[in-house]
C-alpha cells in the first residue's frame, strides 16, 4: 500500500493511495496506524497540498551511518550509533518549500534519508523482532544548517537541524510489504537537475533492524515515531566549493520502491 496525506478541493484533509496507473484515490482511514481498516473509495483527489504521511510525534535521527560520509568530513568513525532529534513541527510535505530563515546564512544543506514509522509502542525490541513494529517506510530530507549544527548550538545538533521546514517527508507511507529488501535501496539526491548523491542503504553501518533493536532498548519508542537512517556522501558542506541550498533551488530525493520527494528552496529574509 502506497497511502498518503493531502489536501484536496472538495474533501480537505484526507488520506488516499496511489493506484498502479499513478493517479489518486481518496480511502478512508480510522487511523494510519490501523490499516486494515482502509476503505477505498474510488472517488479520485487531486492534491492541492501534499502532508507529511503521518504526524510525527518525534523525529529520531541516526548520524554517520554511512562509513564515507563520515570520511568526507574528515571524523573518525564512532564505534557506537549517534543519535539526535528533530523538531516534530519541521515536518512537511511533499512539493512544500524548504524555507531557510533569516537567522540562518549560507549553510543549509541537503541529505537524502530513509525513514521509517513506528507503528506501535515498543521497548527493548531484539533486531530479529524489529519489522514487526515498522508501519512503513517513507523518503526524508535531513535538511541542515551546518554553522548553527556545528557552532551556534551548544554543542547539539537539535536546534540546527530543527528550524520549521526542515524534515520533508513523503510523499508515500509504503508499508513493508511493497518494499522487498529496505536495507539495499537506491537512494539519491538531485539539485536544480545534477545528482549530488547517489548510494545503496546497503552501505549502511547499522541496518534498519539494528537502529529501530538499538533506539529501543530502555527506551520505548512510541507510535508514529518518524527514524532517519543516515545519508550518504555527497552533501554539500563537504564539496569544494561548497554547494549549499539557495533561494529558487530545486532538490529532489528518490529511493527505490518509495518514490521521488520533490521540494523548492526559498529564503527568508526577514524576522
Amino acid at each position: 500500500m502506497k497511502l498518503c496525506r493531502i489536501i484536496d478541493k472538495q474533501f480537505g484533509q484526507t488520506y488516499a493511495i496511489s493506484q498502479p496507473d499513478g493517479s489518486l484515490r481518496r480511502c478512508r482511514v480510522n487511523s494510519p496506524f490501523e490499516l486494515e481498516t482502509v476503505e477505498i473509495t474510488g472517488e479520485a483527489v487531486c492534491p492541492e497540498m501534499f502532508l507529511p504521511p503521518i504526524e510525527p510525534r518525534s523525529i529520531l535521527c541516526v548520524a554517520g551511518n554511512y562509513r564515507k560520509h563520515v570520511e568526507e568530513f574528515g571524523t573518525p568513525p564512532n564505534p557506537d550509533i549517534m543519535v539526535f532529534m528533530k523538531n516534530p513541527a519541521s515536518a512537511i510535505g511533499h512539493q512544500q518549500p524548504i524555507v531557510i530563515p533569516s537567522v540562518c546564512g549560507d549553510e543549509v544543506d541537503y541529505e537524502c534519508e530513509l525513514a521509517m514509522v513506528i507503528s506501535r509502542p515498543c521497548r527493548d525490541v531484539a533486531v530479529r523482532d524489529a519489522r514487526n513494529y515498522i508501519l512503513g517506510f517513507t523518503i526524508a530530507n535531513d535538511v541542515s544548517a551546518r554553522i548553527w549544527q556545528k557552532e551556534r548550538g551548544g554543542g547539539q545538533w537539535c536546534r540546527g537541524k530543527g528550524f520549521d521546514t526542515f524534515c520533508p517527508l513523503g510523499p508515500f507511507l509504503i508499508t513493508p510489504d511493497e518494499v522487498a529488501n529496505p536495507n539495499d535501496l537506491r537512494l539519491t539526491t538531485t539539485l536544480n537537475g545534477r545528482v549530488v548523491q547517489d548510494s545503496r542503504t546497503s552501505f549502511m553501518t547499522g541496518s534498519v533492524d539494528d537502529i529501530v533493536s538499538f533506539l529501543s532498548q530502555g527506551t520505548t519508542l512510541l507510535q508514529g515515531t518518524v527514524i532517519l537512517t543516515g545519508t550518504p556522501e555527497g552533501v554539500g558542506w563537504a564539496r569544494t566549493p561548497k554547494l549549499l541550498l539557495q533561494h529558487g533551488d530545486t532538490v529532489t530525493i528518490t529511493i527505490d520502491a518509495l518514490g521521488e520527494l520533490t521540494n523548492s528552496v526559498i529564503r527568508k529574509t526577514s524576522l
